[in-house]
């Protein structure tokens, strides 16, 4: 190597000392060789490709601010990846990039000048080398988890283990449900937690599909050691996603290695899956064993209260006031999981800022239209309304009121009936729409009209020239 580069290499080093921590430090930054140095062009090289890679993803913006701190702001990083080794009688063989040869990866070489182009946040980030080397979102947090009977286990456990992460008996935290249910927050709140402790613990959150690939190009690149290496060092493992390890016994056999010595060496593991261990198909029985070594908590669909504790989360962080009316409507609505919920709520404040409107229940009826399943259908609770109260000759709001008369009360529990055959509504959704009437009203309506079916000949044909209004509309 060059004197020159060396210095350069050197004083470099000196400036990312300052943005990283020790560990970081030692574990991708020693083992860099400085090549050459050609003009305000630094060559360096590296172990392998997944090293290479590995930088690439987590501490791009650490080395921009070095080279520029160095080399001035023309100053340029280029890469040399070592291919192989070699031996005593052969020397090792390095490629260097960028090159021209077809077929060869190249890798990304950065003039110091692309950092002058970054907002003073993207430059702020470069003071928090553990969210670059972590993959965490700091948006995710305990404060913005909202907790309801349908979390209350899962986050209390996951609290307990970002206390004390590889001491209690939650180890491993097995973390499952549906999509939307708020799996991932969960899990990375836990990372952010222990991250933003005192112990300066090393918290790697990584999805499963890219620790296959990074596993699989470890195997192309043969260096399945660094690999290997790199997730031992790890304190805290969160793997998103578990059951894309299914069918993938070589990955799964590095997995139960990793696991093994992470475990025995007191590390926390913290896994997601959208069903519990006993249900993952297409994994070796000795992995799913260890997954019940310690907690398996499960997140359900929110309740109506934690729905609204959600939407007014939401408002408040937004500085939004939105009525009661229209939070009720949401969370009556909206009821199958929190990213649904988060999305309706995107595109009502989207739709009033762009319109210029305030937020209200007619605004939100539109939006809704544009999103909730059911809705698209054109079956919605409205349109069933509609045609039962045309059907019966009454008003819509005959449906909602709380009169007891026979007809009226005939064509609400109808209404009832097609709403839970045709939508996706849950029976306390449906009870709400019709005047805020709990389940155990919709249940007897929709039971009193399967009986009528089977005793009153009229009524039955009555309810099967309105089921065939539904069913071509649907079409």
């Amino acid at each position: 190597m060059s004197s020159e580069a060396n210095a350069v290499w050197s004083e470099c080093l000196r400036v990312i000392e300052q943005h990283v921590n020790e560990q970081s430090f030692s574990t991708w930054f020693k083992p860099i060789n400085p090549v050459r140095l050609d003009g305000t062009s630094l060559t360096i090289q590296v172990p392998s490709q997944f090293f290479y890679e590995w930088l690439e993803d987590n501490y791009v913006q650490v080395l921009k601010l070095a080279i520029k701190s160095t080399l001035g702001p023309n100053g340029r990083l280029e890469y040399a990846v070592v291919v192989d080794r070699g031996n005593s009688q052969n020397q090792p063989y390095v490629v260097s990039f960028p090159q021209g040869n077809s077929g060869t990866a190249n890798p990304k070489k950065h003039t110091a000048t692309e950092t002058e182009n970054k907002s003073p946040f993207d430059m702020q980030t470069l003071n928090s080398e553990m969210l670059l080397q972590s993959n965490l979102n700091p948006n995710y947090s305990f404060n913005t988890y909202i907790e309801g009977d349908c979390n209350r286990l899962a986050r209390s456990a996951g609290f307990a283990v970002a206390t004390k992460p590889g001491i209690t008996s939650f180890n491993p935290l097995m973390v499952y449900g549906g999509v939307g249910l708020g799996k991932t927050h969960l899990v990375q709140a836990i990372g952010n937690e222990i991250k933003n402790g005192p112990d300066d613990k090393f918290v790697l959150y990584v999805s499963s599909e890219k620790f296959v690939n990074q596993f699989m190009d470890s195997i192309k690149d043969g260096n399945v050691k660094s690999f290997t290496n790199f997730y031992m060092q790890v304190d805290v493992l969160i793997i998103d996603d578990i059951q894309f390890l299914a069918g993938k016994d070589r990955t799964q056999e590095m997995f139960f290695h990793i696991f093994n010595h992470l475990h025995q060496n007191k590390k926390q593991i913290i896994m997601t899956s959208d069903c519990p261990p006993k249900d993952l198909k297409g994994l070796e029985e000795r992995l799913l064993s260890r997954f019940k070594w310690g907690l398996t908590a499960d997140l359900q669909m929110p309740d109506f209260e934690t729905r609204v504790a959600i939407i007014k989360r939401k408002m408040q962080s937004e500085g939004i006031f939105i009525p009661d009316d229209v939070i009720e409507y949401l969370a009556y609505t909206v009821d199958t999981n929190v990213r649904e919920l988060e999305g309706v709520m995107i595109s009502l404040i989207a739709h009033a800022s762009l319109n210029r409107v305030d937020i209200d229940l007619a605004l939100a009826k539109t939006i809704m239209k544009n999103i909730v399943k059911d809705i698209e259908t054109e079956v919605g609770i409205d349109f069933i309304q509609k045609t039962v109260s045309d059907y019966f000759e009454i008003k819509i709001d005959d449906l909602k009121a709380k009169t007891r008369k026979k007809e009226i009360v005939t064509a609400r529990q109808v209404a009832m009936y097609f709403a839970k055959e045709f939508t996706n509504h849950s029976l306390k959704s449906i009870g709400y729409h019709f005047g805020g009437r709990d389940h155990s009203t919709v249940i007897h309506a929709i039971q009193t009209v399967n009986d009528l079916m089977e005793t009153d000949t009229a009524f039955r044909n009555s309810v099967n020239d309105l089921k065939k209004k539904f069913k071509m509309r649907s079409y």
